[in-house]
């Protein structure tokens, strides 16, 4: 992936996998879903996909064999469907289950919500995996490169957000950094983003509340952008990717490519 040129990233949020407490019997329908928004974003002209098991609510922190396995299966339909290159994340923290699926369908990245430090979540509390992950790939040597966030979305955080960014980066290992809102689709703090930049030696992601509005803003301070809720039918994240507003995110950036 190419930061230089700054990246979009679009999301395919999946449906409920099986094993999850929301599934509905249609497996095949989980990857059509997926396949289907995976060609939208291809088509449209963005620059990287990652896959999400958005829809299996309530998150556990570590998944079971069960989701390993179906979500292995959708990221290998999706593989063999798309030439962009491909993200894992696997909520609500199990970079473990994330880098594992990732090696067997040779994705090119993954997300990791707490790589270093601890999060107050609607999980409970979680703790960082940097070393485990960092075992995991010494074990399975590969190109896969690790995205983590800094004060991940959806949780609360204790730690001086500078110390974070430094931490992820030096003691973790990270090789780019998410910074997101408070929420899904809400919009990232833009003096946190601009001392993420300012500070990071690695690449600097936005991971959440990317408009087609607040694009030209963003664009100053970061090197690339998962964007999901804003390319969605309506706006709505439960929504599939709509062609327009993907392709109107992706002239837009061409536009700041040429400007800035």
């Amino acid at each position: 992936m190419d930061f230089e040129r700054k990246s979009l990233i679009g999301m395919v949020h999946l449906k409920p996998l099986p094993g999850s407490y929301l599934y509905d019997g249609d497996f095949d329908a989980v990857i059509e879903s997926a396949l289907r928004d995976a060609r939208t974003l291809e088509k449209a002209g963005f620059d990287a996909i990652m896959i999400e098991n958005f829809g299996d609510v309530p998150f556990p922190k570590v998944v079971d064999k069960t989701t390993v396995a179906m979500f292995t299966a959708v990221a290998k339909a999706v593989r063999d469907e798309v030439s962009l290159p491909l993200g894992i994340n696997v909520l609500r923290n199990d970079g473990i289950a994330a880098y594992s699926i990732a090696y067997a369908i040779k994705a090119d990245f993954i997300r990791v919500n707490v790589l270093s430090g601890v999060a107050f979540t609607d999980q409970g509390v979680i703790e960082g995996i940097a070393h485990e992950l960092a075992k995991l790939r010494k074990l399975l040597p590969s190109k896969i490169k690790v995205f983590a966030d800094v004060h991940v979305k959806h949780a609360v955080h204790f730690f001086d957000f500078e110390d974070a960014i430094r931490d992820t980066v030096e003691r973790g290992l990270a090789d780019a950094v998410v910074v997101s809102g408070r929420a899904t689709g809400r919009p990232v703090d833009l003096e946190k983003l601009a001392l993420a930049k300012e500070i990071s030696p690695v690449p600097v992601i936005v991971g959440s509340g990317t408009t087609y509005d607040n694009l030209p803003e963003l664009w100053k301070h970061a090197d690339g952008f998962i964007v999901g809720t804003w390319i969605k039918r309506g706006g709505r994240v439960e929504n599939e990717v709509s062609f327009e507003r993907a392709k109107k995110l992706v002239e837009l950036a061409e536009e700041l490519r040429v400007k800035m």
